[in-house]
């Protein structure tokens, strides 16, 4: 049976072009044009995905997301011509998994689509443990000893990639396609070496301590510690 996709944008035209997209991939795709429509899909069907604008006619989509999140762990993903890092990550507080901007292809979003479901199955687990590492996909958290670790919206979706990959080397491509929109064309060739480097200051706090995250040159990244899905 194909992975259900509940739509929630109130511009008809967005809406309709997404759903003919996600449909052509092979989704379910149910369209809602109101907070209230959307409710009334989500209390009667079992998704796999939310797609959600952020403004809408009888309401907003964080309050929407939070909503949903007193209720489900179904992965939502917000569509948002809001791009300043304060919005981006009030959306993660309220419990999206992730986010793409407006205006954006279809191309993209597909992409991002199916890289969240590919990442976050259904049957995903509570916690990934990789040393004294500890990452809760349904809480959008992470715990090094027994410390919180304060990662932004890219850090956490790049340490998410690695551990549900370890012991793999991972392309810098496959890296962009993953956590930025598969297009790339706004990602400056640097952006990817700085958010790196920025999460590797915060995972590798000891400097005589083994290396986690590993540049290997001319290839791309790897994860050298195994990982446990509990």
């Amino acid at each position: 049976m194909p992975q259900e996709i509940l739509l929630l944008e109130d511009d008809d035209s967005l809406n309709h072009s997404i759903s003919l997209k996600l449909k052509k991939e092979g989704y379910a795709v149910h369209s809602a044009f109101t907070v209230k429509e959307a409710l009334s899909f989500f209390h009667n069907k079992n998704f796999s995905l939310i797609i959600c604008d952020v403004s809408l006619p009888d309401g907003n989509g964080l309050d929407f997301c939070s909503r949903v999140r007193q209720e489900s762990d179904v992965l939502f993903l917000f569509l948002t011509a809001l791009d300043r890092e304060e919005d981006i990550v009030a959306g993660y507080r309220q419990g999206a998994d992730d986010y793409i901007t407006k205006p954006f292809s279809m191309a993209a979003l597909t992409a991002k689509v199916g890289a969240l479901l590919k990442r976050f199955p259904t049957d995903a687990p509570k916690s990934i443990v990789s040393g004294d590492i500890t990452l809760f996909p349904q809480e959008g958290r992470v715990v090094k000893g027994n410390q919180n670790l304060a990662l932004t919206a890219k850090e956490y979706s790049l340490l998410s990639f690695f551990m549900e990959n370890p012991m793999r080397i991972l392309s810098r491509n496959q890296l962009l396609e993953a956590i930025w929109d598969i297009e790339g064309n706004f990602v400056d060739e640097n952006t990817l070496s700085v958010n790196i480097r920025r999460l590797r200051e915060k995972i590798e706090d000891d400097p005589s301590a083994p290396v986690i995250l590993k540049n290997i040159r001319g290839l791309g990244y790897i994860w050298e510690r195994k990982c446990e899905k509990r």
